[in-house]
This record gives structure tokens, sequence and C-alpha cells, in this order.
């Protein structure tokens, strides 16, 4: 028997320390975080104040940042944790993601040298947690159509508006906003460093939720919400600020994605091994060879492609649509292995004790946030004929 990173062997594409990193994070997680996350998942919880500061310990918040407490690993180091988090549950991913790819970055590329100080050391610890305020309830794939407006006053900024879908809303203590602002006689799109401690800022915990329900997700409100002059990004004028982000995010996705399904995989295969029908292993039946087989080989190629992807961005020469293209492939073959190893499972595959359609439920929300599959098509579809096509 062999494993599909043998199949491919995977392990010959990684360096010393990519292994020794994704051997902790891997340990980590089998010891931390699989054997609550059933149960995190059912209850539609996530310990996130309790599991912040230990994954700071590791250096995993803002791991690929330099500075300011980060680790500064690689592109593709930062890849293999994020699939070491998915392979236990998206919901945990996405947390590491918002704070590190969507709010640390928000504040490392952008932000001022004293808004660096004050923030990155603490939300690399775990000790802050951040949030990323970017969709809206009727703006998602369409950001430049937000309806969140700061105007001056004064020296200060006041901020009207709101965001959903916000991943650690409601337990972050500061939250990047953007929100649309005049400048001259155009409006501009500028981000904002927003403790959630300031009057007029709110954020309702999301409920009733079928997917990443071991994450948490809100809604926030922001009335008349009043910032210092220095509260707002320097370095960040139009939708190039919260794209720029996002890339980081959908990057971690490319190899996140593929945890999850590799997880089904095992999963799926471990019981077809045991699993006896008409008198013999499941394991034993040329259609469910069939399936594993081209499984497999899905998942392999996935793999090999976020590698290289990951090396492209490691020499600073990746591209957006090249991120697109990655995203993309990932969250469709993971959420199609998801659900085929469901089938292997039969009715077992529906429970909590075993993790394949947990995934499933999960991958339906990672296939539509930080762009959905429509969106990356649109951007392949753009960088391959010249033409946009999203109006």
């Amino acid at each position: 028997m062999v494993t599909v990173d043998e199949l491919f062997a995977f392990e010959s594409l990684l360096s010393d320390e990519e292994r020794e990193i994704r051997n902790t994070v891997r340990a980590f997680a089998a010891e931390r975080l699989r054997p609550h996350v059933a149960d995190w998942f059912e209850e539609g919880t996530f310990p996130a104040r309790e599991i912040a500061p230990e994954l700071g310990k590791l250096g995993l918040l803002g791991m690929h940042l330099e500075g300011y407490g980060c680790a500064g690993t690689s592109g593709t180091a930062y890849g293999l944790a994020c699939m070491e988090l998915e392979a236990v549950d998206s919901g945990v991913r996405s947390m590491v993601s918002v704070q590190g790819s969507l709010a640390m970055t928000a504040i490392h590329k952008y932000g001022s040298e004293e808004q660096k100080q004050r923030w990155l050391p603490g939300m690399a610890a775990g000790q802050i947690i951040g949030c990323f305020g970017l969709t809206e309830p009727d703006f998602g794939s369409n950001p430049g159509g937000m309806r969140t407006r700061a105007r001056r006053d004064g020296d200060d900024w006041v901020l009207d508006g709101s965001k959903m879908w916000i991943t650690n809303g409601s337990v972050a203590d500061v939250a990047i906003v953007w929100a649309q602002t005049v400048e001259g006689e155009r409006q501009v799109i500028r981000g904002f460093v927003v403790p959630t401690d300031a009057p007029g800022f709110s954020a309702n915990e999301m409920h009733r939720k079928l997917s990443l329900r071991a994450s948490i997700t809100a809604e926030l409100s922001l009335d008349g919400v009043r910032l210092p002059a220095d509260a707002v990004l320097p370095e960040a004028r139009g939708l190039a600020g919260p794209l720029g982000c996002l890339s980081e995010a959908r990057f971690g996705i490319i190899f996140g994605a593929l945890g999850a399904a590799r997880d089904c995989l095992s999963a799926a295969i471990d019981y077809a091994r045991t699993r006896e029908v008409f008198d013999k292993p499941l394991a034993g039946y040329q259609l469910t060879q069939a399936k594993l087989a081209d499984m497999a080989v899905a998942l392999g190629t996935g793999q090999l492609l976020a590698v290289h992807l990951g090396r492209l961005k490691d020499r600073h020469e990746i591209r957006p649509e090249q991120i697109s293209a990655g995203k993309l492939n990932s969250t469709r073959v993971a959420i199609s292995i998801a659900r085929e190893c469901r089938t292997i499972l039969g009715a077992n595959g529906i429970t909590l004790e075993y993790p394949v359609l947990r995934h499933a439920n999960n991958l339906e929300s990672v296939l539509t946030y930080e762009g959905t599959a429509e969106v990356h098509q649109l951007v392949l579809g753009e960088a391959l004929t010249g033409s946009k096509a999203f109006r």
C-alpha cells in the first residue's frame, strides 16, 4: 500500500525545513484539534481565544510575514501549514488565514510603522485577534459597490455601514474595515484599523449555519464610529488594497482545501479496507478502486500544482491569475473528492464519526469565499482573452 504523497513522491519536493514545519503542525493538529473538532462543529462554536495563543506559540499567525514577531517562513511552508490545519477542519484554517493573510497582511503591507508596532506583535502571538471587514450584505463578488462610508469630520474619520460573513468578527480586538471615501471629486476605497471597543462598533455572531460551524462568523455594524486621523492605512487606496490581501488568503486556500480532500480520501480508504460487503472488503471491488484511483490522481495533481505555485510565490513571481487558477482547481477537486468519499462510506458517511460530510459542508463555503468559482473563471478568462466579462 502507498499513500497519495508516496504515489506522487510529494516529500521529494519539500525542503527539510518545510517538512519540519509541516510535521509540527500535523502533530499539533492531531493532539490539540482533531479530538474536539466534531464537537465544535456540532455545537457551532470554536474556542478562538483559547486556541489563538497556542497557534501563536507555534509561529503560525502571519507566519509568512517578516518582522514584528512574525516567523518569516516561505510561502510554501505557510501553504503546508494551511494544508495540515484544514485536514482537521476548514474553520481552523479560516481563523489562521483571516488573522495572518487578511488582517495582519493589511497592516503589514499598507499600514504605518506606528500601526505595525502597535498591532502586529500581539497578533502574531495570538494575544490580539483580528478580522477583515470587506464583504457586505449586498456586495460580495463586487466589493467596489460597497455602501460602507468613511467621512472626514475635522481631523477625525467617521465610519457608517455594515459588513457580513466576517470570520472572527465577534471575538476580534481589531477590525480592518474597508470603506468608500471622497477625495476631491472622486470616490476612493480606503482601509481603516478599527479597535472593536470603539463606540458605535458592534458585532453579532451568526448562527444556524450548515457550513463552517467550527468557526466564528459575524455581522459587523458601524454606527458613527469615530476614529483618529491615523486610523487609516496610509498605503492603501482603491480596490488594489483589499484585493492584495485576498490574494494572500487565496494562496493559503490552494493548499488548505487539498488538506480537507486528503483527510476525506484517507478516511474512505481506511473504511473501504475494513467494511465488508457481500463477504469481502469494500476495497476489493472494482468500482471502489476506480473511485479511489481517480480521487488519488486528482488530489496528487492538485498538490503538485500547489507546490509549484508556492515556489513561484517564494521567488516573488506569482501572478493573481495563477492564484485564481490554483484556488479554482483546489476547491473544485476537494469538494468533488469529499462528495465521492461520502458515497464509499454510505450511511456512515453522514455522521460526525467520520469527517467526510463535515468537510464537504465546509468546502461549500471555501468554494465561495475569497472569490467564487465563477469569479475566478472570469479572472482566468480575462487573462486568456484580454477582455473583461464581469459586467
